[in-house]
């Protein structure tokens, strides 16, 4: 059976605990790291109120009066997804593009049994944002967060496995979960559940490992692989499904061979052309795969995957007004700080950031050095002109944003 703690209405942490500790599972980082992770299911009762996060009334503003395009909501009932076209439309005079949401639309969806999910709320609700931001730095994978708003008594998919693994949050209502074991352990992003679609009908006929009602307050971690089909009970159910998009060793692996393939660009005989009458590559591959091993022996991957790994994210909000104020009105008691989520790196006289880079001077690299804390400092602490070009390329902002 999967773990499952209760009780847990005000969770315990010791300071400096993050949001895992102490508003997702009640374990310490460790426990979690040693027991959990990529293993096994953890449920989690009344871990707490959820409400700052998300709502029901947070489903409908977003629906009703952001103007919302696709892909930022899918509709899906009976395990399928409706065609786009099922619920958007032109929002009138001057907001004339086809894909906005239709809210009318979307009401006769639901209350014909259909599911609501609004994806990417990373994006869209900053509430959600700002936690997802908070779990990302602390897992160090990056974090997206989608809301599921189901009527009674339906579903919105069928029985199916994530290639991520995922936090459910129970918002509001409740919802059956039945979750069974792996068909295809620990599947990669280019390994969906519908490689193995006749494996996991037939696996989610079978006894199941977890089958649960998530009430609101409510945790359900999953491991990337594990199956798993809910159905809303009595009325609404609102959950947020916080999807953690694990790097794996075979994601380093890629890093590698792409860094050794770079290399070989620059060897002349492997740029070589192939002798004439060559019948396959049999006379030739082994010469080739020593070449290609002594690449990987001396590749650094390390560049490419912070790379990657910076792409994968964005950097906290940053309003123009305010940042033009803060150029405007720099001085040197002006309080600044490094923008959060940049995934900054200092490389030798070199800061790589989400936005781009920038080179410094040996004088300039001590106060750089100090701002990658994150801590508020005066502008005359470090450099008034230096704290310019930062705040105008978008690495620094006011301390009081």
């Amino acid at each position: 059976m999967s773990t499952s703690r209760t009780g847990l209405q005000d969770i315990g942490a010791a300071p400096g605990a993050g949001v895992l500790e102490t508003r997702l599972t009640g374990l310490s980082a460790e426990e979690f790291a040693r027991d959990i992770w990529a293993r096994k299911p953890l449920l989690t009762r009344r871990a707490g109120d959820f409400s700052d996060l998300f709502s029901a009334e947070a489903a409908d503003e977003l629906i009703a009066r952001r103007g919302l395009r696709t892909p930022f909501l899918r509709v899906a009932k009976d395990g399928s997804t409706l065609p786009e076209s099922t619920f958007t439309s032109p929002a009138g005079v001057g907001a004339t593009i086809a894909d906005q949401l239709d809210d009318t639309a979307l009401w006769r969806a639901f209350a014909d049994g259909a599911t609501l999910v609004l994806q990417a709320l990373q994006r869209t609700w900053e509430p959600v944002g700002e936690f997802g931001a908070r779990l990302s730095a602390q897992l160090g994978h990056p974090v997206q967060a989608n809301a599921y708003v189901t009527p009674p008594q339906s579903r919105g998919f069928d029985a199916h496995y994530d290639v991520h693994d995922v936090f459910v949050l129970q918002i509001a209502g409740t919802k059956r979960w039945l979750v069974h074991e792996p068909v295809h352990p620990d599947p990669l992003r280019g390994q969906p559940w519908t490689d193995h679609r006749s494996a996991v009908a037939e696996a989610a006929q079978g006894v199941a490992h977890l089958d649960t009602v998530l009430e609101s307050g409510d945790v359900l971690y999953l491991p990337r692989g594990w199956l798993h089909a809910a159905e809303a009970q009595g009325g609404v159910s609102v959950h947020l499904t916080l999807g953690i998009h694990t790097w794996t060793r075979y994601a380093l692996a890629e890093q590698l061979a792409q860094a050794a393939l770079a290399a070989l660009r620059d060897d002349p005989w492997m740029r070589s052309t192939l002798p004439l009458g060559v019948d396959g590559p049999d006379g030739e591959i082994d010469t080739v795969r020593e070449h290609l091993i002594a690449a990987v022996t001396k590749a650094d991957a390390a560049p490419l995957f912070h790379r990657a790994r910076r792409g994968q994210g964005r950097p906290a909000p940053l309003g123009p007004l305010a940042q033009l104020a803060a150029v405007d009105g720099l001085g040197p008691d002006t309080p600044v700080r490094l923008r959060e989520a940049l995934a900054a790196r200092l490389e030798g006289a070199r800061l790589t950031t989400r936005v781009g880079w920038l080179d410094f001077s040996e004088a300039d690299l001590p106060s750089v050095s100090r701002l990658l804390d994150g801590k508020a400092r005066a502008a005359g602490e470090l450099g008034v002109a230096l704290v310019g070009r930062l705040l105008r390329a978008g690495v620094l902002v006011p301390a009081g944003e």
